[in-house]
């Protein structure tokens, strides 16, 4: 297993994680609701087992029926409202890191697209990804 260590948090640093290891796995989700809560075309996105990531701060949580069927928990920052993870801490198995909260970018290298088929045509797809017009599977 790596040592690398995936550090971030949100704008006025309130809320922050650290996760030593490679992320099960990196990439683009299109979907509907990360395009409206990111206020973008997308949510770069990368998942860690709960046993290698550790997360500090109190979060204020969103909540909603995730595309899965299952219900979806989005942390943000209650003092700058900075969209962090997904996922409960002390009850997921796994977390959804926003890539965008990263404090080194370059440590996001994307592999796939997820629901592709909601894709606006302004949002640029980079090219290599290994693509998926919902939840791969």
């Amino acid at each position: 297993m790596s040592d690398t260590l995936y550090a971030g948090g949100c704008l006025c640093g309130a809320v922050r994680y650290e996760a030593r290891g490679e992320p099960s796995y990196m990439g683009y989700c299109f979907c509907g609701d990360c395009r409206k809560a990111s206020g973008s075309g997308f949510i770069p996105f990368m998942s860690f087992p709960a046993s290698i990531i550790r997360f500090k701060g109190d979060t204020l949580q969103y909540r909603r029926p995730a595309a899965s069927g299952r219900i979806s928990v989005r942390n943000s920052c209650p003092i700058c409202a900075g969209l962090v993870f997904g996922g409960e801490v002390g009850i997921s198995a796994s977390f959804t890191v926003y890539a965008g909260s990263l404090d080194d970018a370059r440590l996001f290298k994307p592999t796939m697209a997820i629901f592709t088929r909601d894709r606006a045509d302004w949002a640029l797809m980079p090219p290599g990804l290994k693509m998926f017009e919902g939840l791969p599977g």
